[in-house]
Order: C-alpha cells, then sequence, then structure tokens
C-alpha cells in the first residue's frame, strides 16, 4: 500500500503516533487509506449538501474495507461572484484546487481519493488533480438543482439575470423580478440548466471518473445518497484492481468528452477546461478539435438556456448514458476506453435507452446535424474563438455591424442598460482575458443585459473573456490572442465593422492587413489592474484562452 510511506516500520512509529491523536485504531491504519476531497461549504448553494454526500461516501469506503479520512477543497460560488471582483478569482481556483489537493493527497501518502465537487471550476480542477496524482480515483457531485417554477414555466439562474435586464428595459416591474428572485433557484444544488457546473459533472461521467447518473441526478434526491455509498465502494474495487485516473483519462476519453459535450450543448467554459485536463495527461489538445467534432456530431439537448428542459429531465430522459448511446449509433464514440465501473463505455452504455425523445432526440431527429459549439477564426482571433452555436438564434448565425468598444465589463453594461446598444450592433469587452482580467472573468451580466433589453436577436458581443453556461445568443468568447498581450481585438475601434459567420467558422473585422499593422505599430501594453497577491502570480503564468487558460512558468 502507498499508506505504509506514513504507516509501516519503526521509522513510521512518529506517523503512527499522530495517527493515533486522530483516533484512528490499529485495525483502521491496516486498512487502505481512502482521501475524501469534499468541497462542502456554506456559501456555494450547490455545495451545502455535501457534507452528506461525504458521509454516503465514507459509509461506503468503509463498508468495502478502507479508511475514509476527509480533507476540504475550495470553491467559489460564480453567481454570487459575478459583476464584481470576484469574478476575477473564480477561474483561477481552478488551478488552487489542482495544485492543494495534489499537494494533501501526496503529503499523506493516500491509496485511493473520492472527489466530492459540484460546482464550476472544482470539478475541472479536481479532474486535473486526479490526472496527476493517478491513485484509484472516483468523483461523484453535489448534483443539480431543481428548476424553479414563475408563472407557470420553468426557470433557472439565466432567467433570473435576464429578468434584470428587463427591468431595466421597463418589461417588468419590481414586483415580477421579486417573484423570479424567490423562485428561480428553489432547493440546494449546481444551477439547473447546462450551465458549466452541470456540463462538468455530465462529462465527468463521459470521461469515465463518474458512476451513472453523476451528472444528472438532482441533489434532494435521495438516489443521490446511494450513488454516493457506491462510489465509496467503488474506489475500493478500483484499488484492489488497479484501476487509475490515467488509465481512464486517456486521449481517446477526452474526444469522446468533446463529442458527448457537442450533443449536450455544453457551457463554452468546456472549452477552457477540457483542455487543461487533457494537458495533465500530456495530450496537446487544440481548440480546432471542436470543429472537427461539431461537423460530425449532431446537437440532440437543448437544455436552459439554450431551450426549454433542465437537468432534472435530461435526468428523466436516461441521462447522460441515452445521449451517448444514441451517439453510438453511428459510432462516433470510442467505445473500448475504460471507466471507474472496471467496464469499457460500451459495456456502461449498452441499453440505456432514451425515454423522452423531446428531451433528447433521437440520432436521426436532431436540432441540428452539427455539434453545440463551434471555434472561430480570422483576423480578429487568429488563435480561435468559442461560441455556444447550439444558444444562438438563426437570424445571428450569420452577422455583421458596427464594433461598439469597451475596456471593461462595467462600462458595457452601463451602456446596454442605457439604451446606447442599438439593434445590429457588436459589442466588443476586451482586456478581460486570462492575463487582463486578470482571471478572464465570465461576461453572464452583459449578456443577460442584452437579452434583457429585448437585443438577443439583434446584437452580438465577441469578449477576450468567457460566458458563463447561462449566457446565450451570438456570444464568441476565448478570443484569442487577448488584448492584454497585443492580439487584434486590442486594435478594434469604434465603428470598424465586424464580420461573424458561425456557419463558416469566421470572425472577421472588415480592416485591411496593413491597417491592423498600423494600429499594431501605435499599440502599447496596459499595466497590469494587479500587481500584488494569488491574481498577480496568476497572471504573470497564465496561458491563453485557446490553450485551457494553463499555467505555465515564464521562460526567461
Amino acid at each position: 500500500m502507498r499508506s505504509d510511506n506514513v504507516k509501516t516500520g519503526m521509522q513510521q512509529a512518529p506517523h503512527r503516533s499522530l495517527f493515533n491523536a486522530l483516533g484512528l485504531t490499529k485495525e483502521e491504519l491496516e486498512r487502505p487509506l481512502v482521501g475524501i476531497v469534499c468541497s462542502y461549504n456554506e456559501i456555494v448553494p450547490g455545495h451545502m449538501n455535501l457534507d452528506k454526500i461525504a458521509n454516503a461516501v465514507k459509509m461506503g469506503v468503509a463498508m468495502a474495507g478502507g479508511t475514509p479520512i476527509m480533507f476540504p477543497a475550495i470553491a467559489v460560488c460564480d453567481g454570487i461572484a459575478m459583476g464584481h471582483i470576484g469574478m476575477k478569482y473564480s477561474l483561477v481556483t481552478r488551478d488552487l484546487i489542482a495544485d492543494s489537493t495534489e499537494a494533501m493527497a501526496m503529503a499523506h501518502q493516500f491509496d485511493a481519493l473520492v472527489m466530492i465537487p459540484n460546482c464550476d471550476k472544482n470539478v475541472p480542477g479536481l479532474l486535473m488533480a486526479a490526472a496527476r496524482i493517478n491513485v484509484p480515483t472516483v468523483f461523484v457531485s453535489g448534483g443539480p438543482m431543481l428548476a424553479g417554477h414563475v408563472k407557470g414555466q420553468k426557470r433557472s439562474l439565466s432567467s433570473m439575470f435576464e429578468a434584470v435586464g428587463s427591468y431595466a428595459a421597463g418589461t417588468m416591474d419590481e414586483c415580477d423580478v421579486c417573484e423570479f428572485e424567490n423562485k428561480v433557484c428553489p432547493t440546494c444544488g449546481s444551477c439547473s440548466g447546462m450551465y458549466t457546473a452541470n456540463s462538468m459533472n455530465c462529462l465527468t461521467e463521459v470521461l469515465g471518473m463518474g458512476l451513472q447518473g453523476n451528472g444528472t441526478i438532482p441533489a434532494v434526491y435521495s438516489e443521490r445518497i446511494r450513488l454516493a455509498k457506491h462510489a465509496g465502494m467503488q474506489v475500493m474495487e478500483m484499488y484492489r484492481r488497479n484501476i487509475r485516473p490515467r488509465d481512464i483519462m486517456t486521449k481517446e476519453a477526452i474526444l469522446n468528452a468533446l463529442t458527448v459535450d457537442m450533443a449536450l450543448g455544453c457551457s463554452t467554459n468546456s472549452m477552457l477546461h477540457l483542455p487543461a485536463i487533457a494537458h495533465e495527461i500530456g495530450m496537446d489538445f487544440e481548440i480546432d478539435f471542436a470543429n472537427g467534432i461539431s461537423e460530425k456530431t449532431p446537437n440532440l439537448c437543448h437544455l436552459a438556456p439554450a431551450g426549454p428542459t433542465y437537468m432534472e429531465d435530461l435526468n428523466e430522459a436516461g441521462g447522460v448514458y441515452a445521449v451517448m448511446n444514441e451517439l453510438n449509433k453511428k459510432g462516433l464514440l470510442y467505445t473500448d476506453c475504460m471507466t471507474v465501473t472496471g467496464k469499457t463505455v460500451g459495456e456502461n452504455i449498452a441499453g440505456c435507452e432514451n425515454k423522452n425523445p423531446e428531451v433528447i432526440r433521437p440520432i436521426n431527429n436532431p436540432y441540428s446535424q452539427t455539434g453545440g459549439l463551434a471555434v472561430l477564426k480570422g483576423n480578429i482571433a487568429p488563435d480561435g474563438s468559442v461560441v455556444k452555436r447550439s444558444a444562438v438564434v438563426p437570424e445571428m448565425l450569420v452577422h455583421e455591424g458596427p464594433a461598439r468598444v469597451f475596456e471593461c465589463e462595467d462600462d458595457a453594461i452601463k451602456a446596454i442598460k442605457g439604451g446606447d446598444i442599438h439593434p445590429g450592433d457588436v459589442v466588443v469587452i476586451r482586456y478581460v482575458g486570462p492575463k487582463g482580467g486578470p482571471g478572464m472573468p465570465e461576461m453572464l451580466n452583459p449578456t443577460s443585459a442584452i437579452a434583457g433589453m429585448g437585443l438577443g436577436s439583434s446584437v452580438a458581443l465577441i469578449t477576450d473573456g468567457r460566458f458563463s453556461g447561462a449566457s446565450r445568443g451570438a456570444s464568441i468568447g476565448h478570443v484569442s490572442p487577448e488584448a492584454a498581450v497585443g492580439g487584434p481585438v486590442a486594435l478594434i475601434e469604434e465603428g470598424d465593422i465586424i464580420e461573424i459567420d458561425i456557419p463558416n467558422l469566421k470572425l472577421n473585422a472588415r480592416i485591411s492587413d496593413e491597417e491592423l499593422a498600423r494600429r499594431k505599430e501605435k499599440w502599447q501594453p496596459r499595466d497590469p489592474e494587479v500587481t500584488t497577491g494569488y491574481l498577480a502570480r496568476y497572471a504573470a503564468m497564465v496561458t491563453s484562452g485557446n490553450r485551457g487558460a494553463v499555467l505555465e512558468v515564464p521562460h526567461k
């Protein structure tokens, strides 16, 4: 056992004395030590139930012959962090989570791990850590929130942000907003649409790192407690069979995740997290992979904010495995990949029926023949940009209009809510990328304001920042290179005509190469907004959005 390094032999007598101080018995120390990495806290709604999940996991581990020992991982609520300096601290926690979990697991020599994440950045952060540590590991999330009900319709957090925009437009009064406020988030859990948290929890199933239902069983269902117990039992089976994360998270598994991402219509943030996870297994992930996979992968689901269905509906329709089984009818998955069940992907999904063709479209009747995400390139984004194609209204798939340029999110929101943005405009928000933000903040407030003001079918937004999974419309993010390093998006001027052609994967400004070169000569980098603390260190080490915003030591 790996844990023998801290518990066996005369040299480890001091270590055993410390285990004695923890109240562990000789019998417990003779068993494998299983780290339970729990993201429980009292500030994130998706995490307030994780203490119950952790207790169930511990029971499962103990029942199967292991000794469970819990330690924490942090998590930020993107919704609460939205629209102020706190949003700079969201994406950056992914690497803090990965690093701190690696440190805890290696320092204490755990034999196996169970990861208990739920919300946006601690799912990919713990997947990154799992790949690094490479001991038998199972994931079990806290589960999605149930949808709210307002005026007879299902609603979610994106509806809440858009309600604020509608209030600014005068189409809702304060009582309407108050009703939304009190009803859209009715339970604990990760917010109920196909936002980033649920996207990543679903993709954890696809990667083979979570049991069936991990991404879709609602947080408040007792079925999730049973799932947690089974996860605890299963990690002991993995330990006995020595099945490890790098046996599971292979290049083929990453490509499976990208394929199912296209079918589900996941958050654009998955195009930050999948490259970062791939980086940990040594895979060079080019975001252009998305277009090749999208070209042959039909979009089967329109979950909120793209459509009227929610995670609870996907769960009842058969969940992630049912989507995978539909895709497998056209041979779109690598079915020989190993999973935490000890079986292959093909064995896991065999016979998983699509129980509701209104929620999961059959493979021969998709929403579109191409996937939910697209990578656009052009003279604004030579290294790429990302759009959630499945959440764009048809009339905005091809669009051109004058650039309305803003150097920060707050100024853009003021212009949108102040009526200064008009149909046809293309809002450009820059210097909010991984380095420029720093931290690549989400632009949910401006996209929601555009939708709430009734401009969702006539105004586009492009940015070197990123979008919440709750964003919809012609919202194009991850523009690379970012403005802070002199990318072409820094050279756009007010009134330049921006050409968006999503079907043909193009994003251009109607500017000659010579004019761009002249502007580039005059460009000067901005002084960094943050010069101390973690954000300054992050900005010095972070790469561009098209590379997943992974951290690298700068070359001297």
